[in-house]
């Protein structure tokens, strides 16, 4: 396609049309003297070995590394095999874009494929997509599915839905004439109050959308949950964080939800400044023509050789208009790809022994503190791998900013996101954590 500049006189008519002099109108709401950075301080330029330095110098400045880690909430750390690293990074696989041309992108297909033949067999569902931006969006992109499928206009959000992925859905929403009602939490369970839901639930209800484990740690009733949805014809959508917890519990489509949504990092992404993460989105076939996104399929040549191909993609780009589903414009194709190497390199057992851990590292932490002077365990049952835990004696912020001198970034204060809960602190653990580093936490704390 050729680049076909404006001439003048298409310029003033335009300018004319929109009723500016000058093309320096259209910034005046940038403030004077911050459209154009001055220039003139600048530092000198750099030979690459000065270069190098300088940015090993500003990476000594970083002393995360340093630290004993049990953050969490919706980001973890987790092993990630070298040769996960290695593969990804080789430039047929890092360079590429769009697999456009089938048979110049059979690589890329076939391992996009390969991923999301994996998240079926661990959400047992029977579609999943090529990826989503990360989990907050596939969570909106659900809500939007639901919406559309059944074409009613309602849908309830847990309680104990992470609040940055409950913003996202109303930012997304918010101009569309899309209803959404917060269900409470039972604060003795830490589960979807059953009676809130019922009173809720009504046949305008296109969807129920639940986190399991929850933003609170806890495991879900998913069982009960998409019940009470099926029972007034909705649909039940289930919120995955953290993705590790699919290959402990019982997946998602053996509790009967209909999409299962959610964030993948912990498939062999690691913990960067917000990203870039994997949105994951597998659903019942019945939804597949709704899919936003990618879908890539398997299919044979005129040869008879097998070949990868773009079977279904949404976007406006791609078909009508009026007939998206999606506006994404670039999936987490590269995330997707090293979500699949790790899988496959981790396996059914390497896997399952993983989120094993994580969960026997918490119930460890859970034991050892349930009954001590500083701080209680709010929920003893039903978590994976993230522990509540209430301070007894001044603020959860106070108790990790101690622990932070000590070198322990001991969790997520749940202030961050509700001033109500102060005393509230959410710790995370996985298999990188030994009993040795849990026990420093347990005696940094002083229970």
């Amino acid at each position: 396609m050729r680049y076909l500049p404006l001439t003048d006189a298409e310029r003033e008519e335009m300018k004319q049309v929109i009723g500016i002099a000058d093309v320096r109108d259209l910034f005046t709401c940038i403030p004077s003297g911050q459209c154009r950075p001055p220039l003139g301080k600048l530092p000198k330029a750099l030979s690459e070995p000065e270069l190098t330095a300088a940015f090993r110098a500003f990476g000594r400045r970083n002393s995360f590394s340093g630290y004993l880690s049990f953050l969490g909430a919706g980001a973890y750390a987790h092993f990630i095999p070298e040769v996960v690293s290695y593969l990804s990074a080789k430039g047929e696989f890092l360079t590429p874009y769009t697999p456009y041309q089938p048979e110049v992108s059979q690589g890329s297909l076939q391992a996009i494929f390969e991923y999301q033949t994996l998240m079926t067999m661990l959400t047992g569902l029977d579609v999943a997509n090529a990826s989503l931006y990360d989990g907050a969006t596939a969570a909106a992109e659900a809500v939007l599915l639901a919406t559309r499928r059944s074409g009613r206009r309602r849908v309830l959000l847990a309680g104990s839905l992470h609040p940055e992925y409950a913003a996202v859905i109303r930012t997304y929403v918010q101009n569309l004439p899309i209803e959404l009602v917060t269900v409470a939490v039972d604060e003795a369970s830490g589960r979807v109050d059953a009676a809130d839901l019922g009173a809720k639930l009504d046949d305008a209800t296109a969807a129920v959308l639940f986190q399991s484990p929850n933003f609170l740690g806890v495991v879900e009733d998913g069982p009960a949950l998409a019940a009470a949805a099926h029972e007034r014809k909705a649909f039940a959508v289930q919120v995955v964080a953290e993705a590790m917890s699919l290959a402990f519990l019982a997946a998602p489509g053996d509790a009967g939800v209909d999409m299962a949504v959610g964030e993948a990092q912990s498939f062999g992404l690691t913990l960067g400044f917000g990203g870039p993460y994997l949105g994951f989105m597998a659903v019942r076939e019945e939804f597949m023509r709704q899919l936003p996104g990618r879908l890539v399929g398997q299919t044979r040549d005129l040869d008879g050789k097998r070949g990868y191909v773009l079977t279904l993609s949404t976007r406006e780009q791609h078909i009508k208009r009026e007939k998206a589903t999606s506006n994404i414009c670039s999936n987490e194709a590269w995330c997707a790809l090293r979500a699949g190497m790790y899988l496959a390199v981790m396996g059914r057992t390497g896997l399952t022994r993983a989120a094993r851990a994580c969960h026997l590292n918490a119930a460890y932490f859970a034991r050892a503190a349930t009954g001590t002077k500083r701080i209680r365990v709010v929920y003893e049952r039903n978590f994976f791998n993230e522990v509540l835990v209430a301070v007894k004696k001044g603020s959860a912020s106070e108790l990790a900013a101690a622990l932070r001198k000590k070198g322990i970034l001991a969790g997520v204060p749940l202030a961050w996101f509700d001033a109500g809960q102060k005393d509230r602190l959410l710790i995370a653990f996985s298999e990188v954590h030994d009993r040795a580093a849990i026990d420093r936490l347990l005696a940094a704390i002083g229970v």
